[in-house]
């Protein structure tokens, strides 16, 4: 199982999360507003010293719609995946995955609003244009996506899960308590792992080692 852990701006917050014993690490850049967005300078920073520790890959998550600029970001020593977490189209997805190296993973995100889920009917064409993961996430109130700390239900994200032929990461209000309400994700085939965020964060906002490695831990001990 992978665990990524969502949102870190500084260098102690990236050596945090690989303490703890995740896979990936999720910087954002191309968030407009968003909390933990990063300049590109900033996003190559930490992408280096994820890279340092041996354990860590990046991942840059991004709003973005411009597939040349976002291939300008990743690969060599960038980051190593791509989380498309707007609404970005299939034809966005296949641009990209011309100008990005082979071995980089683009990670589309769908969006789940209660048992809805807006992009479910482009999964094929998601795939066709060269999606190598899925990342299932709910959309908060107002339509806000992202680091929303909403839960999905678990029906609805195995349904979906049965639509795909790529694997898929689960997210959503994930913490080390909640493992148990996701008996038919994490028995699905093409279960890769969990994106977590809020769970993963201390009093201070700030991504906290302690706090991911619990969450790490509840997951894969369960597994």
């Amino acid at each position: 199982m992978l665990v990524k852990i969502c949102g870190a701006t500084t260098a102690a917050e990236v050596r945090g999360v690989a303490d703890a014993g995740a896979d990936l690490v999720g910087l954002w850049h191309g968030v407009p507003g968003g909390r933990a967005d990063l300049s590109a300078g900033r996003l190559a920073a930490l992408a280096a010293e994820a890279r340092a520790t041996g354990r860590l890959e990046a991942v840059l998550v991004t709003f973005g719609p411009d597939a040349g600029a976002l291939a300008r970001l990743v690969g060599g020593q960038g980051p190593s995946w791509v989380q498309l977490h707007g609404y970005q189209p299939p034809g966005m997805v296949r641009a990209l995955r011309e100008l990005v190296p082979a071995d980089v993973r683009i990670v589309k995100v769908l969006h789940v609003e209660g048992s809805s889920c807006v992009e479910a009917r482009l999964i094929g064409a998601y795939e066709r244009a060269g999606t190598d993961v899925f990342l299932l996430d709910a959309v908060g109130a107002g339509g806000r996506v992202g680091s929303t700390a909403v839960s999905l239900d678990d029906s609805t994200v195995t349904a979906l899960a049965d639509r795909m032929e790529r694997p898929f990461l689960l997210a959503g209000g994930l913490g080390a308590g909640n493992r148990d309400r996701f008996g038919g994700a994490l028995a699905h085939p093409r279960f890769l792992g969990i994106d977590v965020d809020s769970a993963a964060r201390g009093d201070d906002g700030l991504l906290a080692r302690a706090r991911a490695e619990a969450v790490a831990r509840a997951w894969r001990e369960a597994s």
